[in-house]
């Protein structure tokens, strides 16, 4: 199933705003609201894992949970080499700036289903079974799965309020409700903790991640 629509989008989301992460192998493309030309999303290419006829190897995203999510902390870095002249004056050549993004979960479950999910074109369960994580966002597992398969960049997709990505304008105060940055990153760091094991289907994990931007 190709996943970049806007109806499947819209229907992995369990509140009115997406889950803050997404994970892409593709910078994916930006797609128009039904009926309304001027309100366009940002969507990632191809599947999304675990879903029903996903295929390796394609172009595939990993929607992360909100499940005791702690803050997203994202520093910038500024690339610049700075010297002082003759006179004293301190004199900088800025290259650019970079992002480092990092934050954890807290007794994450290690599974977002207890079984393969199927989900059709409006991004509906029609077959998954039980959904371990409130939202049906990534577990433990597939978090780890993640980072075992990307050694290289991938893209992270980001929700939260950075309207000016879209312009100043009165109309970009309205794109509060979709992914508004999309940063190709390598992981610098990747860690989990099995806090405790559950007695069916899924355990509690501790996950820490933090990013750097390419």
């Amino acid at each position: 199933m190709v996943a970049n629509s806007y109806a499947y989008m819209q229907g992995r989301k369990q509140y009115s705003r997406p889950q803050a992460m997404l994970f892409a192998n593709n910078p994916g493309t930006i797609v128009e609201e039904p009926g309304d030309a001027t309100n366009k999303f940002y969507i990632p290419l191809g599947q999304e894992i675990n879903s029903s006829g996903y295929s390796t190897g394609a172009d595939e995203f990993l929607i992360l949970s909100d499940d005791n999510r702690q803050p997203i902390d994202i520093k910038p870095s500024r690339i610049e080499k700075r010297e002082r002249t003759v006179n004293g004056r301190m004199r900088s050549y800025h290259v650019a700036d970079k992002l480092g993004i990092s934050t954890s979960w807290q007794r994450l479950p290690s599974r977002a289903f207890d079984v393969n999910p199927t989900f059709n074109s409006s991004g509906v369960a029609i077959d998954g079974g039980v959904s371990h994580t409130s939202d049906g966002g990534a577990g433990g597992v597939e978090l780890l799965d993640w980072y075992e398969n990307y050694t290289g960049s991938f893209w992270v997709y980001l929700a939260y309020d950075k309207y000016d990505n879209f312009g100043k304008t009165t109309a970009d105060y309205g794109n509060l409700l979709k992914y508004n940055e999309i940063v190709e990153v390598f992981f610098s760091d990747f860690s989990y903790t099995i806090e405790k094991r559950g007695a069916t289907n899924f355990d509690f994990w501790n996950v820490s991640l933090s990013l750097e931007e390419v």
